[in-house]
């Protein structure tokens, strides 16, 4: 059975999002710290993270990256910040999903599981990913659609990369500078415009209706293609 650690000092929301999970049967973990919640996760006791950031014994953002350093657990924040900026915060801190109060409990039990759907993915990189008739094949960097080979650029295969093999998740601007273009690079989100829209192009997708990469308004991108 699946088990969430809610890390969450409202007594009220912690009962509620109790209440949904287990009738959904998901184990429940609670802790209303920081510094509790991350005992917890270091001793393996849960599968996904429910994290608020205003907790009142360490801020949920610098909680969120003491514990990227020894777990890769999916961490969902849940959070009343709603500026832009604190979103890309938490996600460069290594949130895997955003959701801002006051929420729909479904929205967050369907971010919940689409974590979780990622779990498998992140322990190993497939070697071939493939949607409807484009086939990315990681081992001998190529890229075919409908069977013929689309030709990317070095840049172009790397950015492509990044998405594909992360399926789901929403990846900021600054974390795509700066592991397609290196540590350097960080702000430069004009670069993104342009090779992403070259690789939507390449590969037959439409911005506005689009099937492989969705574009996250002044945050980031998120590839949406499964096979």
């Amino acid at each position: 059975m699946t088990t969430v650690l809610v890390i969450e000092d409202d007594t009220s929301l912690r009962r509620a999002l109790r209440t949904s999970l287990r009738a959904r049967s998901f184990e429940v973990l609670e802790s209303p710290t920081a510094e509790e919640g991350l005992v917890l996760v270091a001793d393996d006791r849960a599968d996904v993270v429910l994290l608020d950031l205003g907790l009142p014994d360490l801020d949920g953002i610098e909680a969120l990256r003491r514990l990227r350093t020894f777990s890769a657990i999916p961490v969902v924040v849940l959070t009343a910040r709603d500026r832009q900026q604190d979103k890309i915060e938490a996600l460069d801190a290594g949130a895997d999903d955003y959701v801002t109060k006051p929420f729909d409990v479904e929205e967050v039990l369907a971010r919940v599981r689409a974590v979780l759907r990622r779990v498998p993915q992140a322990s190993s990189t497939p070697a071939l990913v493939q949607v409807d008739a484009l086939e990315i094949d990681l081992v001998r960097k190529q890229v075919r659609l409908d069977g013929e080979t689309v030709h990317l650029t070095k840049t172009e295969l790397a950015l492509l990369e990044q998405l594909a093999t992360q399926p789901g998740k929403l990846l900021t601007h600054e974390h795509l500078l700066r592991q397609v273009w290196g540590r350097g690079y960080g702000s430069e989100s004009n670069y993104l415009r342009v090779y992403v829209g070259q690789l939507r192009r390449k590969l037959g997708d439409d911005a506005a209706n689009p099937r492989l990469i969705v574009t996250e308004p002044g945050i980031g991108y998120r590839w949406i293609g499964s096979d």
